[in-house]
């Protein structure tokens, strides 16, 4: 194998206002035609900067400041804006790991991908939409031909980056570099997407880069592996020796809190070597529960009628839901995708209720349905014993409603940029008028920040100043701000990263221990399920085919699309010896 990339001794500084800081120390990497590296670390560690450094796609006021990147024996940094825009694409592809902003919400699917095709194979618009409806089907998405008329918020949250990944092949190119691109698949379609680019990297001789906390991804496609943290590279080598023999401290402590798909564990284990970490629900500064929390009781919780302690805390029957996928005069002549089909549970006061199915599969919908986002077909939706589905403007409903939370699965588009983060989290404390004075609400930020992880500095800082892994815990901070007694979880932990998964899953844990919490929990990751839920309901194609407690379904289940789904399931031989 030729070595197709170089970087060397590699240093990114971003200048701000308070402090230089130093994403990338003297890195040096090698990726060879033929060849898929890993590159794996917390959250923060400095993994997408070298990515967006390669393809000189570093944000403001990011910047090189030492080092050296060749690719195909051309030194890239130099090079001006028009030269780089014709590399990329063109010979380097880039996966994104956001794929809502990487998609331009205006256009249709169809449009952004026959103007890439088009714009870097030089063809003509029929040779472009049949070329673009082959790269849908290669990624996994059924009736292309019919989706690529479809706009990016008709897609689910999987289907989407399935999109962005047909879009970063578009070009052909030699080079992929992939930002978590598995992030918000679910395990069917994950081990479809990673056997696709293992087949283009091994039939077209394509060098891979995949950018990714998740330790299975690595495990099942990687040839080397490099551990990245604070912006250092800490330890390179082969996937079963790293995996399975690490070196490192970090490299050990980072594998070991890899969760267990094998049985339940009543913590999760936390990357100890991690300054100030260990775990959240222990070290991490306490919310004054008491003070906080009960103490300070909204107009609803004090209202006997608004909240039914005997009544299941979700109850959903007969919900129905169908999407447009072509408008027509006619109604037979119209197209239509039903996302949800006579889905029907019920969840207990306190229970932990796990969702799981393959992308598209209708998940999300039944979560957006439950939470008024989206209005059903038909079907019944109750909240503490309150129907939810009549006039919103109901005293009733609004008040049942204020009983419940969501956190998104997309963190970035979920908050508003605009805002310094004091602001997003002190939002629904402001708004329900949950504190004394503007000096408590900021003291309860300060403390929601700690509890997840980041730190009551974080407070002053704006969105785009973190990481994926660390935008979701500002969004899970802004959930809990409001102190809700239900909490969708739509894929909370699907940007994080193992070490800050552990926190966070540890403090809902606690959360629901402490305050009687209700957890709708919605994951394409089977392990975290195992570990979370109480029961389990596996969906397929809109439609529910097995409900069961978490540890019955994962040891026996009975319907053979779960069995299907656990097959899928990272196995753990490569990394056995580390856990």
């Amino acid at each position: 194998m030729s070595e197709l990339l170089e970087i060397e001794n590699l240093d990114v500084d971003f200048l701000t206002r308070r402090g230089n800081i130093h994403a990338a120390k003297s890195v040096s990497l090698q990726v060879a035609a033929g060849e898929v590296l890993g590159l794996v670390g917390e959250s923060g560690a400095g993994k997408s900067t070298i990515g967006n450094a390669v393809i000189d796609l570093l944000e403001s006021p990011g910047q090189i400041t030492a080092g050296s990147i060749r690719f195909k024996g051309d030194e890239l940094r130099g090079k001006t804006e028009d030269q780089m825009r014709r590399i990329r694409g063109d010979q380097i592809g880039m996966i994104f790991q956001d794929p809502q902003t990487s998609l331009n919400p205006l256009l249709r699917i169809g449009e952004q991908l026959i103007e890439t095709i088009r714009k870097t194979k030089g063809i003509g618009q029929s040779e472009a939409e049949k070329s673009a409806e082959e790269l849908l089907e290669s990624v996994g998405i059924t009736e292309a031909r019919a989706r690529l008329r479809s706009y990016p918020h008709q897609f689910s949250g999987g289907m989407r980056q399935r999109v962005v990944i047909a879009l970063a092949l578009a070009g052909d190119p030699d080079l992929i570099i992939a930002d978590e691109p598995t992030t918000a698949l679910d395990v069917s379609v994950q081990a479809q997407i990673l056997d696709l680019i293992r087949g283009l990297c091994k039939s077209r001789n394509l060098g891979v880069i995949i950018v990714t906390h998740d330790i299975g991804v690595i495990a099942n496609i990687a040839d080397r592996v490099a551990v990245m943290y604070s912006g250092n590279i800490v330890e390179t080598g082969d996937v079963r020796q790293i995996l399975g023999n690490p070196q490192h401290e970090y490299t050990k402590s980072l594998i070991a809190a890899v969760p267990r798909p094998d049985k339940r564990l009543h913590r999760f284990n936390s990357v100890d070597y991690i300054d100030g970490s260990g775990d959240a629900a222990d070290t991490l500064n306490r919310i004054d529960i008491n003070t906080h929390w009960l103490g300070q009781q909204s107009q609803l919780q004090q209202t006997p009628a608004t909240f039914n302690k005997d009544a299941p805390a979700i109850e959903v029957r007969d919900l129905c839901l169908a999407f447009k996928l072509q408008g027509a005069i006619l109604k037979r002549n119209r197209r239509m995708l039903q996302a949800v089909d006579r889905v029907s549970f019920s969840i207990a006061q306190g229970e932990s209720f796990g969702l799981v199915g393959e992308s598209g599969s209708g998940k999300s919908t039944v979560a957006r349905l439950i939470a008024g986002l989206h209005k059903p077909d038909s079907g019944s939706v109750e909240i503490v014993g309150q129907s939810v589905l009549g006039d919103q403007k109901d005293p009733r409903i609004k008040a049942a409603r204020l009983n419940l939370q969501m956190i998104f699965q997309d963190p970035y588009s979920s908050l508003n940029g605009r805002l310094r983060v004091l602001d997003i989290v002190a939002e629904p404390i402001r708004f329900y008028k949950q504190s004394d004075n503007e000096k408590h609400t900021r003291r309860l930020v300060h403390d929601l920040l700690e509890h997840v992880g980041l730190g009551k500095d974080a407070a002053l800082r704006y969105p785009h100043e973190f990481s994926g892994g660390q935008r979701q815990r500002i969004s899970i901070a802004r959930a809990l701000a409001s102190r809700p007694r239900i909490l969708i979880c739509d894929e909370p932990t699907s940007a994080l990263d193992v070490s800050i998964q552990a926190q966070i899953l540890n403090l809902l844990k606690d959360l629901q221990d402490e305050l009687g919490l209700t957890l709708l929990f919605i994951s394409h990751d089977l392990p975290v399920i195992r570990q979370m839920c109480d029961r389990v309901a596996v969906m397929r194609n809109g439609s529910i085919c097995e409900i069961a407690n978490a540890e019955a379904l994962f040891t026996n289940p009975q319907h053979e699309y779960s069995r299907h789904l656990l097959e899928l399931m990272p196995r753990m031989d490569v990394i056995g010896a580390a856990l």
